[in-house]
This record gives C-alpha cells, structure tokens and sequence, in this order.
C-alpha cells in the first residue's frame, strides 16, 4: 500500500513539476506568434520567411497553390509586401497546444489596409503548427483563410416544389 501511495505521490510531483514547462512553452509560441505579428506589419519578408522552417508549408490566406518550399514562402510574402497598400494584421484569440517539441496555434486575425482614404478589414482564421528545433520554435505548417460570411438567416427556400 505504501509503494502505491509513493507512487501516486512522485506522479503528483512530476505532473506538478512540468506545468510551469508547459506556460513558459505556451507563452513562448504566443512570442513567436507576435514575432511574425511584427515582421508581418513592418512588411519584412526576410524576417518572415526566416521564422519557417526549411521544410514548412505555406497555403497562404490568398495563395492559389500551396507553398512548400523556403523560396516560395518568401516569395509570396515579397508580393504582399509589393502592394501599394500592403495589409497589416492583428492577432486575435488564440488556442496554444503543447505537445512536447511541437505546438499548435489556432485562432483568427484582422487584416486591414487603407484603400482611397477607407479602412477597409476582413477577418481571417488560422492555424500555425511549431517545432521546436535547437531549442528554438520554428513554423512547421500555417494554413489561413478567409472567414467565410454568415450563413443567412433564414434558410433558402427549396428548388424542390411542394405537394
């Protein structure tokens, strides 16, 4: 009875133990995630493709192909960053999961830009998937994509005639 009840004891301690491991690690994909918030608003490709891994893959919000290579994720943020008005983007609420040397952060953000003298903005959904490499979390996988619109209210009415 005693082994069981120190057994049961060291898994407590051992769970207990590991939490503060899982917020530092929480909040650092949060930092990561802010850090490419950043890199996004100063419109710096450089920055942005150097927070992917060598094998991350890109299907970007308005990608018509997904990307998969270092080359094509720079590219695709150079041609964002190329508009006249580029966008800017604002992290909304987020869900970080860690799994030991990986983490998933789901949520939504805010592009916006000025268009003749209008803000104009549309919301996104995301999905970031990190790997911890070196002691350092880098970007495996992102998806993003437009928030589709609200269905209607009401549902349409059927093609089908009635009897």
């Amino acid at each position: 009875m005693h082994r069981m009840t120190f057994a049961v004891a060291v898994s407590v301690l051992v769970g207990c133990a590991s939490a503060p491991a899982d917020n530092a690690s929480r909040a650092d994909i949060a930092a990561v995630t802010k850090s490419w918030e950043s890199a996004f608003n100063d419109c710096s490709p450089e920055r942005l493709a150097a927070l992917y891994h060598p094998d991350a893959v890109l299907w970007g919000t308005v990608a018509q192909t997904i990307i998969s290579t270092p080359a094509g994720v720079r590219q695709y943020f150079d041609r964002a960053c190329a508009a006249k008005q580029p966008f800017k983007v604002a992290i909304g609420e987020q869900f970080i999961r860690v799994y030991g040397d990986t983490a998933v952060n789901s949520g939504t953000y805010t592009f916006s830009r000025t268009v003749d003298g209008q803000l104009r903005s549309g919301g996104a959904r995301y999905s970031f998937t990190y790997r911890k490499v070196s002691g350092t979390w880098i970007i495996a996988d992102h998806h993003s994509s437009l928030i589709p619109a609200a269905p209607p209210a009401s549902p349409p009415a059927s093609p089908l005639p009635s009897r």
